[in-house]
């Protein structure tokens, strides 16, 4: 397990980003949306927690099969997708990710907004963390970001806001920058693999660091477009972006309640650590090496196909094209 603590500030209040954040991830889902590939919405539903007042319960299945290298293509399904279960009690949030191919895989985030610059040493203080959590300030405008995630109108350096008059963020911007708020996300990264563990956990928060700054630069980026929005008027926007989101990569639209029913006590708290994983550590059924086979030293030089004029020939595959084969040594 790997804990880190991430400070992302904006040149945003905390009333505002509430607005700015529901209007990016609607508005970046759908742009990263493909046939059958994607964000899809499974749940989103408002609901009243005891401990924490309103909030809104969102299930999401992102399906990432073209995105993952080619022999991982190989061996995961093409159904691959990871689940993120979200509470939001803005602004007081718990996100939770886990992935349908890797049982021993989770996230857990927990975040809390603040109205300052990220100096806020404490704000964790009664949450259960490691003793040397590592804190990582993430720079909007002039931290690196991924070439082929850059785009000229999202570049904060050079950004100005003509609804807000806000930016363009000149270097050491967060210790001069009214209005400013922050984003505090403690992470926690689990794969309980032997071997791989810590390998897999760094590089999981390097990935995480990377979809934060971009989420929250594009968050400012677009700010002209979502500064005027109420919070109903968002909504709605969410609403009509999911289902064509959910059109878009292949499935039918949920069933979004509004309803003032609230969910399952188990639901609605939350969980109040990072989630425990299965303990059955057996591979999936479709990556066991069938014991019987014999192995062969190398593919056939020839492949004779059958007499497709003879009424009884019946057309097979070669056992190799089998889902449940595995690789052959040269």
């Amino acid at each position: 397990m790997l804990m880190k603590e991430y400070r992302i500030c904006m040149p945003l209040t905390v009333e505002e980003y509430q607005i700015g954040q529901l209007y990016m991830i609607s508005k970046h889902s759908h742009e990263q949306s493909e046939r059958g590939e994607g964000v899809e919405v499974v749940q989103n539903e408002p609901y009243d927690d005891p401990e924490h007042g309103s909030g809104q319960f969102t299930e999401k299945r992102i399906y990432l099969n073209s995105k993952l290298p080619s022999w991982a293509r190989a061996v995961v399904p093409k159904i691959f997708y990871v689940t993120e279960k979200a509470w939001n009690y803005y602004p007081y949030t718990i996100t939770e990710y886990t992935c349908s191919f890797l049982p021993k895989f989770s996230i857990h985030i927990e975040t809390k907004y603040e109205d300052n610059n990220g100096s806020n040493d404490s704000i964790f203080a009664n949450e259960p963390r490691e003793e040397e959590t590592e804190v990582c300030v993430v720079d909007i405008a002039y931290d690196e970001i991924a070439e082929r995630h850059y785009k000229e109108s999202e570049d904060l350096r050079y950004f100005k806001s003509k609804k807000t008059n806000r930016g363009i963020l000149q270097e050491g911007w967060i210790k001069t920058q009214d209005p400013v708020m922050c984003s505090y996300k403690l992470v926690t990264v689990k794969f309980e693999v032997w071997g791989l563990q810590t390998r897999v956990e760094h590089f999981v928060h390097k990935v995480i660091r990377d979809v934060l700054l971009l989420g929250h630069r594009q968050a400012f980026a677009w700010v002209d477009e979502w500064i005027d929005m109420t919070m109903e008027e968002v909504r709605e926007y969410e609403r009509a972006t999911q289902e064509a989101t959910n059109l878009k990569i292949g499935t039918f639209p949920p069933v979004i309640s509004i309803s003032e029913t609230p969910l399952p006590s188990s639901a609605r708290s939350g969980p109040s650590s990072a989630p425990s994983t299965p303990l059955s550590t057996e591979a999936p059924e479709f990556l066991s090496v069938p014991k019987e086979r014999p192995r062969k030293k190398s593919a056939p030089e020839t492949l004779t196909l059958p007499d497709t004029s003879r009424r009884d020939s019946i057309f097979k595959l070669p056992s190799f094209f089998s889902w449940n084969s595995s690789p052959q040594p040269e």
